[in-house]
């Protein structure tokens, strides 16, 4: 009988974001499926609670910020030295803007992209350092609908996005030699805290809109967890430079 192909036994995987979220939900869900899971973001103690949810044993947190992008090449090769090559990244950590480009600060913008795509760039490097990675491997990029579909207040955020999906259809061909697979996950409003913040920032109007914009309904963080999950496993083994879109229905208008 054949085994389950969504086992990550034996397999390491680093999670960006693991504080909450979908970042904390694929933790959760990759650790059901028996992978040891290094957690890193910002607050130690909200990964902490991360930690809490975790099946199995042998996982770990190690904190960053993402905003300092410089450090990633030395941060994840010492991370490397201590738990062994990485199986699997899931860029999860991202921050959201929505504002009209007329109101949009440069030190915002900048903020954006260093979370959501410069940090991915630099992650993706150090990644492929010598050590960093075992073979056969795979990245996954938490990239938005909104980087699919343009929409008012979220042209930074979007291009953000849009730009992890370019990202990684460049990387797929590059590292595909050394069996490294990189693939995007666009998903659409899921309930989570930044959905939250959009309901605060929007009219009543606005937010029943955007509601209505997924035909399926808003998701949850579960549901963008088993794409992620599906595309590290071996259920991804031929799939490399996709933008699986994981959205209720909201790009296929």
């Amino acid at each position: 009988m054949a085994g389950n192909p969504m086992d990550l036994s034996g397999a390491t995987v680093l999670v960006t974001g693991a504080s909450s979220g979908i970042g904390r939900e694929t933790a959760i869900l990759l650790g059901s499926l028996n992978a040891r899971l290094v957690l890193t973001g910002r607050s130690t103690e909200r990964l902490q609670e991360t930690l809490a949810h975790l099946d199995g044993a042998g996982h770990r947190v190690a904190p960053f910020d993402f905003q300092h992008a410089a450090g990633i090449d030395d941060w994840l090769r010492s991370l490397a030295a201590e738990v062994g090559p990485l199986n699997g990244l899931v860029h999860s950590a991202g921050v959201e803007l929505i504002s009209p480009i007329k109101f949009v600060r440069l030190r915002d913008a900048e903020e954006v992209l260093r979370v959501n795509l410069l940090s991915a760039i630099m992650l993706a490097r150090a990644f492929t350092q010598k050590a960093c990675c075992a073979v056969p491997s795979g990245i996954v990029f938490l990239s938005s609908v909104m980087g699919m579909n343009g929409s008012p207040a979220m042209s930074v955020y979007g291009a953000s996005k849009a730009a992890l999906i370019g990202l990684a259809k460049s990387l797929a061909i590059e590292l595909a030699p050394r069996r490294i697979r990189v693939n995007c996950v666009a998903a659409g409003c899921v309930e989570t805290e930044m959905l939250a913040r959009s309901r605060e920032l929007s009219s009543p109007g606005e937010f029943q809109a955007l509601e209505r914009a997924h035909p399926l309904g808003f998701g949850t963080s579960r549901d963008v967890a088993n794409a992620v999950a599906f595309l590290l496993a071996d259920t991804g083994r031929w799939i490399t430079g996709s933008a699986l879109a994981v959205d209720g229905g909201y790009s296929a208008q």
